[in-house]
């Protein structure tokens, strides 16, 4: 698998990437995502950024963001990382 997947609408990451940007052991990151701990948002890019998808991924203490484009290619990531504190609730919004 590519680190990124589009196909028939269904957008798909490689897990591995985003253990990675969550700062996360690959099977602790699978059984907080089944206990729903790990939660995430997509979205598809319009006009300047048609073509482009921006997926986030949130912890208890974690932010990672990703923007790939249609083809599979990672441009941007990113994670903003508040330590011991909780992330603010206002990073859990689109555009955020």
């Amino acid at each position: 698998m590519k680190p990124f997947e589009l196909e028939n609408g269904e957008v798909a990451i490689d897990a591995s990437v985003i253990a990675e940007g969550l700062g996360l052991a690959l099977p602790l990151l699978r059984e907080q995502m089944r206990a729903g701990k790990i939660t995430s948002q997509s979205e598809r890019g319009i006009d300047d950024d048609s073509g482009r998808y921006r997926l986030t991924f949130f912890s208890e203490h974690r932010r990672f963001r990703v923007v790939v484009d249609e083809g599979g290619a990672i441009i941007q990531r990113s994670t903003l990382n508040f330590g011991d504190a909780p992330l603010p609730k206002s990073l859990h919004r689109p555009g955020g």
